[in-house]
């Protein structure tokens, strides 16, 4: 029987003070700047006293430094605000996530050394903000089958709540679906700063979700982040019905990625369901009542573009990305990724298969891979 909640979580109203991500500049180019939304960025950036540069055009430039790292360390302290480019009106699926796929920015400030952005985006992995929000959200309606749920996926390429306190965006995307009949979101988060989405008029069309992982992945791998306890004390917020001071959100937990060689003070490798079992404790702990909750299964894989950018980015990380022991899978456009071996794919499910049954009985497992 998990904890009784009192005795591990402080209540709502004296948790401490979130730490909030304060770039050392904000760039914001003359299209921008001319957007509404960007003028309502610009005023939350002012109001934070940030060093805040409006350029003379729409190009973001100047961010490289002698070597990898040094560019990595530069655009990661930057925040840009653009306008979104017109092939993004264009969404793609997100499948097992999510139906479809739409961006209110890309990059994040946190700094996982085994981050899935690496090698998918283009340039130095500045946090690029979106000051054409509006447009990409009426764009939406578009997307959405008449009469039938369809789901979006706002996560893919940013954290949207770990921006949130520097442009207002995802608390814009909850109040749009909010109205919507057939559209839903789905966003997730490494941070904590949920307070001012609490009392939005979501309508139950907003699932919220944060990643977690087992103590010793999150202490190791997960840089600049909130920490796994503040992540499920800002879950329960979330997840709590409006009468008990909550959001009253569907809410999820994305575990990952699953790593199952997780030597950490003196542990060996096969005590991977010992580090796990203790996270679902904690999240059994944080969610002691009923709520509509799922859960997403990722288990770590990595594709050779990935491992030599992350290599540059961190090039002291342990992370393991040894190809040697892991096997091969190629997509339809020809690429590689190294996934687990079958058979230790098959522990892992059937530990979390197990756990989760035996745990959250009402819950719904998403997808695994």
């Amino acid at each position: 029987m998990p904890v009784a909640i009192e005795s591990t979580l402080p209540e709502l109203a004296s948790l401490p003070q979130t730490k909030l991500w304060m770039p050392e500049q904000v760039l914001f180019t003359p299209a921008a700047i001319a957007e509404p939304w960007g003028q309502q960025i610009l005023a939350r950036i002012e109001s934070l006293n940030l060093p805040i540069k409006i350029l003379t055009q729409n190009r973001i430039t100047g961010l490289r430094g002698e070597n990898e790292r040094e560019t990595y360390q530069i655009a990661k302290r930057t925040l840009a605000v653009v306008t979104a480019p017109p092939s993004s009106f264009k969404l793609s699926p997100i499948p097992p996530s999510a139906d479809w796929q739409f961006h209110l920015a890309e990059g994040c400030p946190a700094h996982c050394q085994y981050c899935y952005l690496a090698g998918s985006l283009q340039g130095p992995p500045v946090i690029r903000a979106f000051a054409n929000l509006p447009q990409t959200l009426a764009n939406l309606a578009a997307y959405e089958r008449s009469g039938a749920a369809t789901s979006f996926e706002v996560s893919c390429y940013t954290d949207p709540l770990g921006i949130e306190h520097l442009t207002g965006s995802l608390a814009e995307c909850i109040r749009y679906f909010g109205t919507r009949e057939d559209g839903y979101l789905r966003w997730v988060s490494k941070f904590d700063g949920v307070d001012s989405l609490l009392d939005l008029p979501h309508n139950g069309r907003t699932r919220c979700r944060f990643s977690v992982n087992a103590a010793p992945a999150s202490l190791r791998f997960e840089g600049g982040t909130a920490t796994v306890q503040a992540r499920l004390q800002a879950l329960r917020k979330l997840a709590l019905p409006t009468v008990r001071g909550g959001g009253g959100y569907p809410v999820g937990v994305v575990i990952a990625p699953i790593m199952p060689n997780l030597q950490e003070r003196g542990y060996a490798n096969e005590d991977w369901q010992l580090h796990y079992g203790q996270l679902l404790d904690s999240i059994e702990t944080a969610l002691d009542f009923d709520c509509d909750l799922t859960f997403e299964l990722i288990s770590h894989r990595f594709t050779p573009g990935s491992k030599e950018t992350l290599l540059k980015w961190y090039p002291q990380t342990k992370l393991e990305m040894e190809e040697s022991s892991r096997t091969a899978k190629r997509n339809k456009f020809g690429g590689t990724k190294y996934v687990y071996e079958k058979d230790v794919m098959k522990e892992l499910r059937g530990f979390f298969d197990r756990e989760l049954a035996r745990r959250f009985p009402n819950a719904k497992i998403l997808y695994w891979t």
